[in-house]
């Protein structure tokens, strides 16, 4: 076991990935010497040289469409998109060839591409920097879309990222970069949870509340609170977005009849209505009460001064389970 931040693990999967297969390279702006905005590449570029690990120009489109020939050619690419809201001007690329060439081709060809995105709000940052688009991507047949919470599950799971024959977006929560936590990084591979499988994170009989990401901090801490009450909830961190372990949550619910939701993303159309939709169906006798979602709301992101108040609290998360609890 080693201790070691979010973003710290990140590097050291990264590193594993290159160690293991020469084809693995990274491409991004600003990621070479000065280790990216956030340092996740710290020291890549000087271990692995400026031809696995290339500083790009300041042009997003440029760096997905250089990545899906590379990735054609047969190299395995990791992109960083240095903040989620840069990630629009590559959105064509994405969305109409990334996604869609496997398909196209009937299997023929694959991109194999990772893009790694700082995700979510809460750093005080200015416009373009605090956004969470992953339900753009979800609802896009054809691209896979996860989101780390800990330290452990981001060492295993951008491994397992870029390993994978599809094109995968990797979702990196910005405000836990420093969260630190144990790793094991000695695990063999059927140890390891599959990239797409939703884990308890914590047991509980009154409600489940599902996070991902930046949000499933909060979620334990929600339910750290609610233990002080007497309330005990289940905590299901879902890791994958796309697609979705309905099933694994769908177990939870049937145990404890209630569902919360919490994610950063606008709750209108947002990733968690999926889930809510399908275990509506899927739990219908189960559920002793409407699926509550907490979200951002649909509006833009605001100034950071505001932040608070557009992100999920602890308050709202809290109040919400009172909801569920008195239906």
């Amino acid at each position: 076991m080693e201790t070691m931040a979010i973003g710290r693990a990140i590097n050291a999967g990264l590193r594993a990935a290159m160690d293991r297969d020469p084809r693995v390279l990274l491409m991004g702006e600003d990621i070479g010497a000065l280790g990216g905005v956030f340092r996740v590449t710290d020291g890549l570029q000087k271990d692995f040289g400026e031809d696995r690990v290339v500083d790009t120009p300041l042009a997003e489109a440029g760096i997905v469409g250089t990545a899906i020939g590379m990735a054609l050619r047969g190299f395995r690419p990791v992109c960083e998109i240095q903040f989620n809201g840069f990630v629009y001007p590559a959105f064509n690329q994405i969305t109409t060839q990334l996604a869609k060439l496997r398909a196209r081709s009937r299997g023929r060809l694959s991109v194999p591409v990772v893009l790694r995105i700082p995700s979510g709000g809460g750093i005080g940052s200015v416009e373009h920097h605090s956004e969470s688009p992953e339900v753009l991507f979800a609802h896009t047949a054809g691209l896979r879309v996860v989101a780390p919470s800990s330290p452990h599950d981001a060492y295993w799971m951008i491994q397992q990222a870029i390993a994978s024959a599809d094109p995968v977006l990797f979702l990196e929560p910005e405000r836990r970069y420093w969260q630190k936590g144990e790793v094991d990084t000695e695990l063999a591979p059927g140890q390891v949870t599959p990239l797409h499988k939703a884990r308890v994170l914590r047991p509980g009989t009154d409600a489940t509340l599902v996070a991902y990401g930046p949000t499933t901090k909060l979620a334990l801490d929600a339910a750290e609170t609610a233990a002080q009450e007497g309330t005990e909830l289940e905590v299901v961190d879902l890791r994958s977005i796309s697609p979705l372990d309905v099933q694994t949550v769908a177990e939870s619910v049937r145990r404890t009849g209630r569902l919360v939701t919490v994610s950063e993303a606008p709750t209108f159309h947002g990733p968690m209505a999926e889930l809510a939709a399908r275990i509506q169906e899927s739990c219908f006798y189960s559920l002793e009460a409407p699926v509550k979602r907490v979200g951002g709301w649909h509006l833009p992101y605001p100034a950071a001064r505001v932040e608070e108040h557009y992100l999920p609290s602890l308050d709202r998360v809290l109040d919400a389970v009172e909801q569920s609890l008195a239906a």
